[in-house]
């Protein structure tokens, strides 16, 4: 059912209403109550409202032992601890992969194992475990390799380990195919023969790893390993899994939205000392919230991976040295700017290439000399922008290209680009869903590109046809104040899979608008009651939004859709509407 009947509204889409009419004439629904309808419109089942208005660990945690693999993983991890073997936890260089091995390493250190952490060079040594590394792990001393975030395609790698004799366990979350590689246990809820754990294959690595060291802890228990000793508190390292979640951009469903919201409870608390100088650095000056993960604390931890030091997410999250954190941390944030120029000088040149590709279901950009490393963020800016799939690869010297890619919703990515793989057009790859990473020659990326747009043309034309703007409630603008955004927040954790509430205000009339920072468009606006409201549609100087919020006529009055947040900028907080979209009103 269309909103305020707007069917083409200035991006193009209808507004129609997250909840159905079937929602609302649910007998047990309670009109004033909007955590609720909030929670119901989101999918949430009527029978579990409580455990999703306090998601607690207790209430969503599966057994470990349901994932094939876990215990074999938890028996050889505790053989280790107490034999105090050498251990390496081999991680990628995202978020995801320095929290993960971040999380193991503390976990291990607090059961008496000084664990040793391996990030490849995203530059000379690519995405994952490469058999030289493990080999060299191995002839450093290691006895056991734990790849976490990465593994679950490395064929070639775990068969160099083999024949090495050094025990590797895989903790991924990216999609398998229907062999796997040889490993002493590969643990993965996206295996093809998962059965129970399949209902977890939205975790991220990170996830996966907190299980496991569960597992881990439940193992040692049974031998008697706590017999005089304190167990750990698996509890404390939720703030590493809250940030490898979201910034993952991991589907904030069950388990997830617990570790997510009691996550960011223990991130509050300042315990990990690399965390709460990244803070520092951040200039959060408030306890974060769950998008301080994804826009905030997430780009710095990355920028190491992306254009500095692969190892730096994880030193500054296993440090016991404040004055070393906040070294780390101010390194992250130092670097997280130079990604920002080098990103903008990468997105510029591939919106230049795209808008000359024409109407393809994904959008393929390669470009010779772009950093590898900010691939995936100017692949989800061009997703954005066009509102497709979008694959971005950066060619070196010799025509190898490293690509990076995201989606849109109802369209598996990760499953196209393995699918690619197995034709023989990719050197490597693979993903989930919504990302996808690969290697390919340049001379396929025609072929490659093809490929795609059989295989996903369908999915993206089902996808865009369904879309629409949802929202969740209708305001005067005087309606969008601090205390409307605090009750909406009681229905968090939001991110993907979970959306952050959208509302309409108005109508309303611009007092002024302008073009600010990198290219957002700032709006002040004015109801019939003479309120004044902030509103900011960010990146939309060059977009029919901007357009019509820098030239709309004083007589014309809009209706505008977003998401209201704090502004807490001033004396005391106000708030601010954040556009996705507006449409005439008269």
């Amino acid at each position: 059912m269309e909103v305020l009947n707007i069917t083409n509204s200035i991006l193009g889409q209808p507004w129609r209403w997250r909840m159905t009419a079937a929602d609302a004439r649910d007998p047990g629904f309670a009109p004033d109550d909007l955590v609720t309808q909030l929670l119901l419109a989101r999918g949430c089942p009527r029978d579990a409202l409580d455990a999703h208005k306090a998601p607690s660990i207790r209430a969503f945690m599966p057994d470990p032992s349901i994932f094939r693999d876990m215990d074999r993983a938890a028996e050889r991890l505790a053989d280790a601890v107490q034999a105090n073997e050498a251990v390496t936890i081999f991680g990628d260089y995202d978020v995801d992969g320095a929290t993960s091995a971040a999380l193991l390493v503390l976990l291990l250190r607090d059961l008496g194992l000084e664990a040793r952490a391996y990030i490849p060079d995203r530059l000379m040594e690519g995405y994952g475990p490469s058999g030289e590394a493990l080999v060299r792990l191995k002839q450093e001393g290691a006895a056991l390799i734990v790849t976490v975030d990465c593994g679950a395609q490395a064929f070639e790698a775990l068969e160099m380990a083999r024949v090495a004799e050094v025990d590797v366990i895989v903790v991924d979350h990216h999609k398998c195919a229907l062999a796997l590689p040889h490993a002493h246990a590969l643990v993965n809820p996206n295996r093809l023969d998962e059965t129970e754990g399949a209902a977890h294959g939205h975790l991220a690595a990170v996830g996966v790893a907190w299980l496991l060291g569960a597992a881990l802890v439940r193992t040692l228990r049974a031998r008697g390993y706590f017999n005089g000793r304190a167990e750990p508190r698996l509890l404390d390292l939720l703030d590493l899994v809250a940030l490898g979640t979201v910034a993952d951009v991991a589907q904030l469903k069950g388990l997830n939205r617990a570790f997510v919201a009691q996550g960011l409870k223990v991130m509050g608390q300042r315990r990990n000392i690399g965390l709460n100088a990244l803070i520092g650095a951040a200039r959060l000056t408030r306890a974060p919230a769950c998008s301080d993960l994804g826009f905030a604390l997430g780009p710095r931890i990355n920028a190491g991976g992306r254009v500095g030091k692969s190892d730096l997410g994880v030193r500054l999250l296993t440090t016991r040295d404040p004055d070393e954190a906040e070294a780390i941390a101010a390194e992250l944030d130092r670097l997280n700017g130079e990604r920002r120029a080098i990103e903008a000088l990468v997105q510029t040149g591939a919106e230049e290439i795209a808008a000359r590709k024409g109407n393809r279901a994904v959008m393929v950009v390669a470009g010779r000399g772009w950093h590898p490393g900010v691939i995936g963020i100017v692949a989800g800016r061009l997703k954005e922008k066009f509102g497709k799939p979008a694959i971005v690869i950066a060619l070196d010297d010799a025509g190898v290209g490293k690509g990076s890619g995201r989606s849109i919703a109802g369209v598996d990515l990760g499953g196209a680009v393995l699918a690619a793989k197995d034709h023989g057009m990719l050197v490597a790859g693979g993903g989930h869903a919504m990302a996808a990473g690969l290697t390919i020659a340049e001379g396929q990326i025609d072929a490659f590109t093809d490929f795609l747009e059989e295989k996903l043309e369908a999915a993206v034309t089902r996808s865009l046809g369904d879309r629409a703007l949802l929202l969740d409630a209708l305001l005067a603008p005087g309606g969008v104040n601090p205390a409307l955004v605090e009750a909406m927040e009681a229905g968090g954790p939001y991110g993907m899979g979970w959306p952050a509430p959208r509302i309409a205000a108005g109508p309303v009339r611009i007092v002024k608008a302008d073009v600010v920072g990198n290219g957002h468009v700032r709006a002040i606006v004015s109801g019939d009651d003479g309120r004044p409201l902030k509103t900011v549609a960010f990146r939309a100087a060059d977009s029919a939004l901007g357009a019509a919020l820098l030239g709309a006529p004083p007589h014309r009055r809009l209706w505008l859709a977003g998401r209201a947040r704090i502004d807490d900028w001033g004396s005391r907080p106000a708030a601010e509407l954040h556009l996705d979209d507006a449409a005439w009103a008269d």
